[in-house]
């Protein structure tokens, strides 16, 4: 998993998920489309909804803009006040926000799905790359973390990073937020894609896949389902290898190049594509049968 969500998703919206939303000229005539560009956990992000003039979608976009701060306040580890940094500086966290609790449980049915190597107890491994320190692995994972609605305790030493499938997340609860003020058809790129409803024209919104070098290596239409791509190589750390460790001997994930999952939610498929890259072909087909509505569809 990787820790840092800005090296990762700046690298996947610039080379290894682009999204392919652009309509035609003739549809852009037929039907008006809101626009908003902004940032979730340090990467760039947009959302698109078909049906509205961008001055329409204004006040639903200010919603938006504030559910991604809130959800920021939650999962980010650049926000020293943040219940992530809080929990991981002090090793426990009285009454943490139910998405927290949520997105800890779906993390443990993926580690297990995955025989553990997707697993947010990396984030010490993940800084010592970093900062050039030795570190051993560490003396816990996920399944020694504490939680409840009371409270989130660590075992000594151990530090979380979400940022393997809290992208995928916050996708998901923009896109129910839109879906509850009653937006029907839309995308939401918040570090994931999630695609609603169909674009203008009729048909499922197009979304691209582009390996690290910049090429397009896949196109697929999404309706009322997520993407998710992951690459180890996208980014390098200090020591020159990629940046998405697996928790199982601490070491990078270098077995696959570009890997694309979609499913019903953006979180899910984030957090399996994260997990893919460390699995064989063999492993992966296992963890994806816990995950009935996931797919491959790519892997280079």
């Amino acid at each position: 998993m990787s820790a840092r969500g800005f090296h990762r998703r700046r690298f996947l919206k610039i080379a290894a998920v682009v999204p392919l939303v652009g309509l035609s000229a003739r549809a852009q005539a037929d039907a008006p489309v809101a626009r908003w560009h902004g940032v979730a956990l340090g990467a760039s992000s947009q959302i698109i909804v078909a049906g509205l003039h961008t001055e329409e979608a204004e006040p639903i976009f200010a919603q938006a803009r504030d559910e991604i701060a809130r959800l920021e306040a939650i999962f980010s580890l650049y926000q020293n006040r943040s219940e992530l940094s809080v929990l991981n500086r002090t090793g426990r966290l009285v009454h943490p926000a139910p998405e927290l609790l949520e997105v800890l449980s779906l993390s443990r049915a993926v580690r297990e799905a995955s025989f553990g190597a997707f697993d947010p107890s990396v984030q010490p491994l993940w800084r010592a790359r970093v900062t050039g320190e030795t570190f051993a692995l560490p003396h816990g994972d996920l399944s020694d973390v504490m939680y409840s609605a009371d409270e989130i305790v660590l075992k000594p030493g151990m530090a979380l990073t979400l940022n393997g499938i809290a992208q995928g997340y916050i996708t998901d609860r923009i896109a129910a937020l839109l879906r509850c003020q009653g937006m029907t058809d839309l995308v939401v790129d918040a570090g994931e894609q999630r695609a609603l409803g169909h674009r203008p024209g009729g048909g499922g919104w197009r979304a691209g896949i582009v390996d690290p070098s910049g090429a397009l290596v896949a196109q697929l239409a999404l309706r009322d389902r997520a993407l998710a791509t992951s690459a180890p190589g996208g980014t390098l750390l200090p020591d020159g290898k990629g940046h998405i460790i697996d928790a199982r001997n601490g070491q990078p994930a270098d077995r696959w190049q570009t890997l694309s999952v979609t499913h019903d939610s953006a979180a899910v498929a984030d957090a399996l594509s994260t997990a893919a890259c460390c699995l064989t072909a063999e492993e992966t087909d296992d963890m994806l049968n816990h995950f009935p509505t996931a797919q491959l569809v790519y892997r280079t």
